[in-house]
């Protein structure tokens, strides 16, 4: 398998794990600073604005927002409360520990280099712990970057990094509005979609990986959604033989990232 050149573009559920409140540090109070802070192009996570505000400066956090690509949530004024006991003001955004890129970038720029893309897509991964850990797993591999959508992902904070052990610094994160719509993509780019789920009759050990591929991971509550089944080329399941019936989403990822490494180190010799 070649590796990645340097670069700025370089499945029983457990117990649920809940993040802890987050620092103030990683937070923005208030819709006129949030707004600034858009325009100033900081790097957004997600915004959470209460459900009942309807007013001219709200309006234009929205227009921004969608300027920029940002997801908004519409939530009750309990939920910001229990984020802050600050003035709020009605709205709160999280700040993101990651530059996001686009996922055509992404993949014209291993075309570009001469090197075979691989893509990890996250459907529905929530979890912080996991995902940090997942992205670790992806830089070590040479994955050229993670696919996640704008809303139902994990946030990318403090905790995602500390977990990645730093290799979000590293691994390029690319968050798309339309995950189907990013996934059909890829496709066109000459990727093969393999989604990894427990639905399939195949095992992760009898597809090929040797060429363009991107492999889609669900959550452990909910797997892959249907939509995203339906586009994937191939199903495969990773075989298990134990009492348990499956196996947590980040050590999942790595089993099939590490099959694919292997069948790419074996036919470049």
């Amino acid at each position: 398998m070649e590796k990645r050149s340097p670069g700025n573009l370089k499945f029983h559920s457990q117990k649920k794990f809940h993040s802890p409140r987050p620092s103030e540090k990683e937070l923005i109070f208030g819709i006129r600073a949030i707004i600034e802070a858009i325009k100033a192009g900081k790097e957004i996570d997600k915004i959470l604005v209460q459900r009942e505000l309807n007013n001219p400066l709200i309006k234009e956090l929205y227009e921004t927002a969608k300027e920029h690509n940002l997801p908004v949530s519409k939530v009750p004024e309990e939920k910001l409360n229990q984020i802050t006991r600050k003035n709020h003001q009605g709205a709160i955004s999280y700040i993101s520990a990651v530059k996001y890129y686009k996922i055509d970038d992404i993949i014209h720029a291993a075309y570009s280099k001469g090197e075979t893309p691989f893509i990890i897509v996250l459907d529905r991964i929530t979890d912080v712990r996991n995902f940090g850990a997942i992205s670790r797993t992806a830089e070590c591999a040479g994955v050229h970057g993670i696919l996640i959508p704008d809303k139902g992902a994990a946030q990318i904070n403090s905790d995602a990094m500390k977990t990645s052990s730093g290799a979000l610094n590293f691994i390029p994160i690319c968050r798309e509005n339309n995950l189907l719509q990013a996934i059909k993509f890829l496709k066109d780019s000459g990727l093969q979609i393999v989604a990894s789920t427990e639905k399939a009759e195949k095992s992760i050990y009898e597809a090929d990986y040797k060429s363009p591929v991107a492999i889609i991971l669900g959550s452990e509550e909910d797997g892959i959604s249907n939509d995203l089944l339906k586009v994937a080329d191939h199903l495969v399941k990773i075989p298990i033989f134990g009492k348990i019936d499956s196996l947590n989403v980040s050590v999942a990822t790595a089993v099939v990232t590490y099959e694919v490494v292997r069948q790419r180190n074996i036919a470049a010799g």
